[in-house]
This record gives C-alpha cells, structure tokens and sequence, in this order.
C-alpha cells in the first residue's frame, strides 16, 4: 500500500509506503507497535482495578522535545504487525482481564487500526492521543471508537511552537476535542466508576508555564458544563527527550508550582476531574517499550 498522506493536521502529503514514511511522524504504512500490556497507570476509570490494555505505537505527528516517550515517539522502538495480528493482541489483553483496549498515539496508522476494528470488541476502545488530530481523521473513527483519552497540551501558541513546532496546536487540539464529544456526548460510568463512553481530557503541567495550565483550566471550564467531560490534571513530567536544549524546562514541577495548578482547577468550576500527587513525576512510570505482548503467545 502507496499513499500521500494527509491523516494528521500536519498534511504532511508524503508519499509512505510499506517499508518507510519521510514525513513528521517518520512512519510507513506497515503499523508497528512497541509494546501490549495491562497499563495500570491510567486515570482511575481508565486502568481499574485489572488495568488498560494499552498498546504502544510507534512514531508520532507531534513529537515534543520532552516527551515521556522521546525512543519510541522517535520511531526508534517497535516492530511491524499486521491489522490481524493486531486485532488478536487485542483478544490477548482481553483474555487477561483489561477492561478496555487503550491505542496510545495510533493516529497515523488509522487505515490498519480501522481494519483491525471492523468488527466490535467485547470491551470499550480507547482513542490515547496528544489532541493533535484530523478532524477528517477522527470523523473515521467514530462507532469505532468509544473512549477518548486526548492531550490538552497548550493554549499559548508560543509554548506550541517552541516545543512541539505546532503553533496551531491550540485550535487544532480545541476541534478535535469538541469532534470527540460530539462523537461520544456526556460520559458515562458503570456501576464499578469504570468509563464506557466520553472523554477524559488531560494536562500535563509544564515547568515554568503555570499560566498556560490555568488558560487550559480555563478552556476547559469554560467549554464543558459539568458532567460532559472529566479533566486530568498530571504532574508526572520528567526532563526527557530533549528536554535538556530547554534550561527552562529541563527540572521537575516544584511543590509550589503544582499546588497553585491544583488550586487553580479547585476554584474553576471543574467538578469532574482528576490530579496527581507530585511523587507521579518518577521515570519508572514510563514503561519499557521491550516488546512485550508484542510477539504471538504460545498456548
């Protein structure tokens, strides 16, 4: 399969074929994944008590300087598998007890990700992503797809540019999000406070960009009556990445800096939400993208 590619808001339209892509995300059109597991790690209705079946793409259309996930968001990690074998790595992590099928950064891969949805799975799928989508894109998706789990990265069109080379990134993330809830309306939560359906939008909270997260607290609240969305506000940066060209951002958030954050959401009319202790900021919480669940299991 040859095509010129246009699925991301890059619209790259670089020819990705098989073996290789030159765009941004560095793809081909052969999905490759690094990693499949339960994730324990996610927002309380998202991991559960049994965990998300987190499956991990590589590559991405995005790619921040400091990302969580600098190797593998690089293309550096991973190996190719087919829509196949994709959709039993699925059946996989069901059989194990997750409680849903969590595709992290799986936006540029979206024809082989929909091949490997053509039929329902007896779980909630989960659409895991920095908010940098195709409308166009997420439109494919819905019916698919009954759980989204984007970023709400930045506000400020400086900080987008800066660290994601993505001054669009503000409005871009504001439609896909508005894109997702029309797909999913208000969430919903089983009896056990597990999601099904809706959308859980996160923040991760920059060192030094306070103002920032309080215009994306204020996005948030200002677009989202209480009982549309959840909100997840994160503490768990870690310099990674390139993270040491930034002095700026090149440290973990201060005491000081993530209780003003929290304290902020505390007072913004945002009932529906979620935040970490400081002591999440740990590199061990970024799993090891070794393959696991990856190869086919033996019977």
């Amino acid at each position: 399969m040859r095509f010129y590619c246009k699925s991301c808001p890059r619209k790259c339209n670089v020819l990705r074929d098989e073996r290789s892509g030159s765009g941004v995300c560095g793809q081909g059109t052969q999905i490759r994944i690094a990693r499949a597991a339960p994730h324990m790690w996610e927002e309380p209705p998202v991991s559960g008590e049994r965990g998300s079946g987190a499956v991990f793409f590589s590559g991405c259309a995005l790619r921040c300087v400091y990302c969580q996930n600098y190797r593998l968001s690089r293309g550096e990690q991973g190996v190719a598998v087919t829509p196949a074998r994709l959709r039993e790595i699925y059946f996989e992590l069901i059989d194990k007890g997750v409680h849903n099928i969590n595709l992290v950064t799986a936006g540029h891969f979206v024809d082989g990700v929909l091949e490997s949805l053509k039929d329902p799975l007896p779980v909630p799928v989960v659409w895991n992503s920095s908010g940098y989508e195709s409308v166009e894109t997420l439109k494919r998706l819905e019916g698919r797809v009954q759980i989204y789990l984007p970023d709400m990265k930045y506000i400020d069109p400086g900080l987008a540019k800066k660290y994601s080379a993505a001054p669009d990134y503000p409005e871009t993330a504001g439609r896909a999000i508005f894109e997702m809830y029309r797909q999913t309306g208000p969430y919903v939560l089983d009896t056990d406070g597990l999601i099904k359906s809706g959308v859980i939008i996160r923040h991760l909270v920059l060192p030094g960009a306070l103002d920032n997260t309080k215009r994306v607290i204020d996005w948030v609240a200002g677009n989202f009556a209480p009982g549309q969305v959840l909100f997840s506000l994160m503490s768990q940066y870690t310099p990674m990445g390139r993270a040491s060209d930034f002095p700026e951002i090149n440290r973990r958030l201060t005491p000081e800096e993530y209780g003003e954050a929290v304290a902020y959401m505390d007072k913004s009319g945002i009932e529906d939400g979620f935040y970490q202790e400081l002591s999440s900021a740990k590199e061990e919480y970024t799993p090891d993208f070794d393959l696991t669940g990856v190869k086919k299991e033996d019977k």
